[in-house]
């Protein structure tokens, strides 16, 4: 019985950490090009900072075969990409605005920000 109560304390706060806890490492790119790995039910990295007012190269590498990582979207710039198992997957993006753009799968369980400054 103490191992059940152990263990079940155990996923409550990994539930906990993952949800409201966790914060990815962000990352900063000085020339605007990024590789992002989709993997695991993530995009790594998933934090991404890059220069306001210059386009945005974005290479993803699908190495999830789940049917959810298929596809990327970029809500707030009307752009989704289909992705292809391998590093093929080139994304330009145009010149953003100071700001944050979310992306997502179309479930929204792989979830990305990028941020223009």
């Amino acid at each position: 019985m103490l191992y059940v109560n152990v263990l079940g304390i155990a996923l409550i706060a990994a539930i906990v950490w993952w949800f409201w806890l966790y914060k990815p490492q962000q990352v900063v790119s000085n020339n605007n090009q990024v590789n992002i790995v989709v993997n695991h039910g993530v995009y790594q990295p998933s934090d991404i900072k890059v220069k306001a007012g210059e386009k945005v190269n974005l290479r993803f590498d699908r190495q999830d075969s789940a049917p959810c990582a298929e596809m990327v979207i970029f809500p707030q710039l009307d752009i989704s990409q289909e992705l292809s198992m391998g590093t093929n997957n080139q994304l330009e993006l145009p010149a953003l605005d100071r700001g944050e753009y979310d992306f997502h799968c179309q479930m929204k369980m792989y979830t990305g920000k990028l941020i223009a400054g």
